[in-house]
């Protein structure tokens, strides 16, 4: 058994992991043909028919079992801001991590999250959320992990080359490879790191939210439909052949159950 103080490390490592296997198989989707912005849609679509009726039914218990509940009520206001945090967290940025996923590799698309830290460390800074001493052991042990991090982010993505895929001869992971030029492997680069950088002011800005409106689970599930609704509209204009958002018993449809699990 773990104890208390050492499960914090752990459930980190075993996040760590499972989005690491969400990188390879949504990299091999994409390998194998699927549209980024469709699939971005089935994933915001099927976190949200899984959220969403889980957190209207915790919503009923807490309001039978509580008198008065008026930081959980949801005002115009605050379907406004969970409709541009959407837009920010959802939309925007997954949409741009996946483009630039398909440009790279899955090994570089898990060392950019390495930056998620460094930026939203830095946002910190800049909202007064942190603080650092520089002259203590603390602040310089801050600012050297912020060094490694960004360090060791450009030298797998600028130094490694192309992505080593040890799974790529099982037939569930089975695509045609296809060169990625050098101009395109570094743009695909630094969209990943945009994409972090938007993904860590989104978990910045939930700070606020969740104060103003503490219902974890309903906020993240409104904020799954908007995002579901919003890129509907970009994958309709992007993809306009139907018969391309079709799924089969595939890498696609494996990535998509494997996101929302």
């Amino acid at each position: 058994m773990v104890d208390g103080a050492k499960k914090p490390y752990v459930v980190a490592v075993a996040i760590q992991a499972i989005y690491t296997g969400l990188f390879i198989v949504s990299k091999a989707a994409f390998d194998s043909g699927i549209n980024t912005y469709v699939f971005i849609f089935y994933r915001l679509a099927a976190a949200t028919a899984l959220l969403l009726p889980l957190a209207l039914i915790s919503s009923c218990r807490r309001r039978s079992t509580t008198t008065a509940t008026p930081g959980l009520t949801m005002s115009c206001r605050l379907l406004f801001k969970l409709f541009l945090y959407a837009l920010l967290g959802n939309t925007f940025t997954l949409n741009v991590y996946n483009v630039s996923l398909k440009q790279t590799s899955a090994t570089v698309g898990s060392a950019a999250t390495n930056s998620m830290p460094v930026a939203t460390f830095l946002l910190a800074l800049l909202l007064r959320m942190e603080a650092v001493k520089v002259r203590s052991r603390s602040g310089l042990g801050k600012l050297a992990g912020v060094a490694l991090c960004v360090a060791g982010v450009l030298v797998i993505a600028f130094y490694a080359g192309p992505s080593i895929r040890p799974l790529a001869h099982h037939p569930i992971f089975a695509h045609k490879p296809h060169s990625v030029s050098n101009s395109a492997w570094i743009r695909g680069t630094f969209l990943l790191l945009l994409a972090c950088a938007t993904w860590s002011l989104w978990i910045v800005l939930q700070v606020p939210l969740l104060k103003e409106y503490p219902n974890k689970l309903m906020a993240t599930a409104m904020q799954c439909l908007f995002g579901a609704l919003q890129s509907f509209v970009v994958a309709v204009v992007v993809e306009r052949d139907f018969a391309k958002w079709k799924l089969g018993l595939d890498i696609g449809l494996l990535a998509i159950l494997y996101s929302v699990s």
